[in-house]
C-alpha cells in the first residue's frame, strides 16, 4: 500500500470501492479485514473527523481513518502512471514536429498574444510496446505547448480536425524532421469532404455557447465569436481550394473589429448566416473526395513506426 493518502479536504462518497492500508482487528483482537482487503464505504463522515464506514468483501464491517484507506481504482493504477509520468520527459525527445499556430498564423496577434505551439512525436518501439504504453500527448500548459503521438495525429488529421489541419498547413514552422517533411508533402491526403461535417460541428457547437452566454449574461466572448467566423471562412476555403489558409489575408481587419467587440452581435450573425450558405454552396461543388485517404496514411503510419524498432 504506497499511495499517500489523499488531501483531508476530499471526502469520498458512499460506493467508492477501497483497500485497507491496515489490518483491521475488532475490540478482542480478532482479525476483522487484512492489510489490503478490499471494500466499500458505507457512510462517508460528516465533520472533520474523516472516520468512514466499510464494509468488507466478507460483510464484515469497520470504522476507518481516511489515512487507512486507499482508493482502489488509483491504488491498481499507482504504479503504471508513475512509469508514464516519468517517461514523458523522455518522449519530449522525440519530437518530429514543431509549429506555430492560433493567433500568431492567423495573422491575428497582438502584442499581447501568446505562442501557441503544437506539433508531433513519434516514441520509440519500446516504449510504445511496452506494458506502460506512451500518453496519446504531451502538454506544457506553461509553454502553451502540445505535441500528439504520430499515431493519434493522423487519425484527428483523417477526421478532419480544424487544430490538427491547421498544424500541418501553417506558413510558421520550427522544426521538421526529414519524416515530418515528408508528412508535409502529402498533407493532402487528409482533406476531404468531412472538412464539411467537422467545421460545421465545430461551429454549430461555439455559436449555442454564444447564444447562451447572450442570453444568461447578456454579453459573449467576442473572441469566440471571430474564431466561429474564421473557422467557417476556413472550410468555404478548403472546399473551394483544397487547402487550409491559416492565416486569415483581407478579412484580418474584418476579424479584428469583431474581436474587439467593434461589430454588433446582429451584423456578426448576418456573415454567419452568409458564410453557412456559401459553406453548403461550397460542398455542392468541390472536387475533394468524400472521405480521406485511409490507405496512405496509414501507410505512413507504419512505415514511421517501423524506423522506430
Amino acid at each position: 500500500m504506497t499511495d499517500p493518502p489523499s488531501p483531508p479536504i476530499l471526502i469520498l462518497p458512499p460506493g467508492t470501492q477501497v483497500v485497507s492500508r491496515v489490518a483491521v482487528r475488532d475490540g478482542s483482537g480478532a482479525l476483522v479485514c487484512p492489510l489490503g482487503g478490499v471494500g466499500v464505504i458505507l457512510q462517508a463522515p460528516g465533520d472533520g473527523g474523516h472516520l468512514y464506514q466499510v464494509r468488507f468483501a466478507d460483510g464484515a464491517e469497520a470504522v476507518l481513518r481516511r489515512e487507512d484507506l486507499s482508493i482502489r481504482k488509483q491504488l491498481q493504477a499507482a504504479g503504471l502512471q508513475a512509469d508514464q509520468a516519468a517517461s514523458e520527459i523522455v518522449l519530449s525527445e522525440y519530437i518530429i514536429y514543431r509549429c506555430i499556430v492560433g493567433s500568431r498564423a492567423y495573422g491575428l496577434d497582438t502584442d499581447a498574444s501568446d505562442t501557441d505551439r503544437r506539433g508531433i512525436y513519434l516514441p520509440p518501439a519500446a516504449l510504445h510496446w511496452s506494458l506502460y504504453g506512451v500518453p496519446e500527448q504531451l502538454e506544457n500548459a506553461v509553454a502553451q505547448e502540445c505535441y500528439w503521438e504520430l499515431g493519434k495525429f493522423l487519425v484527428l488529421a483523417l477526421k478532419a480536425n480544424p487544430n490538427v489541419l491547421e498544424c500541418l498547413y501553417t506558413p510558421l514552422v520550427e522544426t521538421a524532421t526529414p519524416l515530418a517533411e515528408e508528412l508535409l508533402a502529402m498533407r493532402a491526403i487528409f482533406l476531404s469532404q468531412l472538412v464539411y461535417q467537422t467545421y460545421n460541428g465545430y461551429v454549430m457547437s461555439q455559436f449555442k455557447k454564444l447564444e447562451q452566454d447572450l442570453r444568461n449574461k447578456g454579453t459573449l466572448k467576442w473572441k469566440h465569436a471571430m474564431h466561429l467566423i474564421r473557422l467557417l471562412l476556413s472550410g468555404i476555403a478548403v472546399l473551394r481550394e483544397g487547402q487550409v489558409p491559416v492565416q486569415v489575408g483581407t478579412e484580418r481587419e474584418r476579424l479584428l473589429a469583431i474581436r474587439q467587440g467593434a461589430v454588433p452581435w446582429a451584423v456578426v450573425n448576418a456573415w454567419r448566416l452568409e458564410l453557412h450558405t456559401a459553406f453548403d454552396a461550397a460542398l455542392a461543388v468541390t472536387t475533394l473526395p468524400a472521405r480521406p485517404d485511409y490507405a496512405a496514411a496509414n501507410a505512413f503510419l507504419l512505415r514511421a513506426r517501423r524506423l522506430m524498432v
